[in-house]
């Protein structure tokens, strides 16, 4: 067990016993690429998880074990920047930042990283990181900041040592997660409600392409800048949109369609995307599982068709299993150009579909096909 693992490996490295935080990934049922948009997501944390262990030092000095790479790295506080020849110190580092953005003392500290939440699936493994350091250190400084604002400092340290201009919604899952629920979050105003997601007879499957294309980070923040532009030219003329949030497809076809015909492929995407959330939450109250299941098929139809974010991989996924009676729902999720399918599935189809499907994609693609089957658990806490 990860846990008892890193607790060893800590007290062997710094002979003394650290708190031990575990904060999970996350999925997203439907609504991708809304949460920057100021729309609304529909995320759930998982069983997979990034576990710290930490402790506070008296020095100013931050040392830090990546147990699951082998690798090591310290700086002293006064030092406290982006890393830049390796990525996975960006995470710790910068969410400790945030304490001294907020005028708090920070301390030097040990700590040991270790994870299950698989990297580059689209699960959101930084943010389950930033998630784990930012409760730890709260606990250990005892500085008794609420979990909404631990989820904006985790936020800020993706944006400002990770250099991706994520939206709320990975941080806000990993942190605020609930057991057998979905969080359907207004990314406006975060306010947000608990849904029981209690599939009985459905799985969530995750089949990983296994893949990551180097596209991601720089069209991600290009997407961003293309729906900035849209709502730019469509406040010429309704000056109260505020965000794509605020727009209809009337707006695009009078506002941006004429201007910018990929820029409204974009954007429509957007729009439609926020609509098929808003009534997905309504089919899943109803318990209309095929409902949500159709829209999930849309969206990533969008996805790859409109908001270009998809691969060769991920459709070759998402069309395998279009005509499965088992499979109500499938879609790539998270910010593209590789990752996972996310499948509904019914429970007695999973080892039938991936013993067909898995020979299939390895052939066609050239790479191994794996897959896990998500739960959904809760957010992050402390567990020793």
């Amino acid at each position: 067990m990860i846990k008892e693992t890193i607790k060893q490996i800590f007290q062997q490295t710094f002979s003394t016993a650290p708190v031990i935080v575990r904060s999970p990934g996350r999925i997203n049922i439907i609504g991708e690429h809304t949460d920057y948009n100021d729309g609304f997501v529909l995320p759930a944390a998982i069983d997979k998880a990034a576990y710290v262990a930490m402790s506070l030092r008296e020095d100013d000095e931050i040392h830090l074990v990546a147990q699951d790479l082998h690798e090591t790295f310290s700086i002293h506080i006064n030092d406290l920047k982006p890393v830049s020849d390796i990525s996975w110190p960006n995470y710790i580092l910068g969410s400790a930042a945030q304490f001294l953005k907020r005028g708090i003392k920070l301390r030097g500290f040990n700590a040991v990283l270790s994870s299950d939440v698989p990297i580059g699936a689209g699960l959101s493994s930084s943010a389950a990181v930033e998630c784990a350091t930012v409760f730890a250190l709260n606990e250990l400084l005892g500085t008794n900041i609420d979990r909404l604002t631990m989820v904006k400092m985790a936020q800020k340290a993706e944006h400002e040592f990770a250099g991706v201009m994520c939206g709320i919604m990975d941080q806000f899952a990993s942190m605020m997660g609930k057991k057998d629920h979905v969080i359907r979050l207004d990314c406006r105003s975060l306010d947000y409600e608990y849904k029981p997601f209690k599939l009985d007879g459905y799985k969530i499957l995750l089949l990983n392409t296994n893949v990551k294309h180097s596209l991601a980070s720089s069209e991600y923040n290009t997407r961003r800048k293309e729906c900035a532009q849209a709502v730019t030219w469509i406040q010429e003329r309704f000056p109260e949109v505020k965000a794509l949030r605020d727009a209809n497809e009337e707006m695009l076809d009078e506002c941006v369609l004429p201007k910018d015909a990929l820029v409204d492929k974009r954007s429509r995407f957007v729009v439609q995307e926020i609509n098929r959330l808003l009534t997905g939450c309504e089919d899943l109250e109803h318990g209309h599982i095929e409902a949500l299941g159709r829209k999930m098929f849309q969206t990533h139809d969008g996805l790859s068709k409109m908001y270009g974010v998809s691969c060769k991989e991920l459709d070759w996924l998402a069309d395998a299993v279009k005509e499965n009676v088992s499979v109500m729902g499938a879609r790539m999720m998270g910010g593209g150009f590789g990752g996972c399918t996310i499948n509904l599935i019914r429970d007695e189809a999973i080892e039938p579909l991936i013993k067909t499907i898995q020979p299939a994609y390895e052939a066609a693609m050239n790479l191994p096909l794996t897959y896990y089957i998500a739960t959904i658990e809760n957010g992050t806490e402390l567990i020793g």
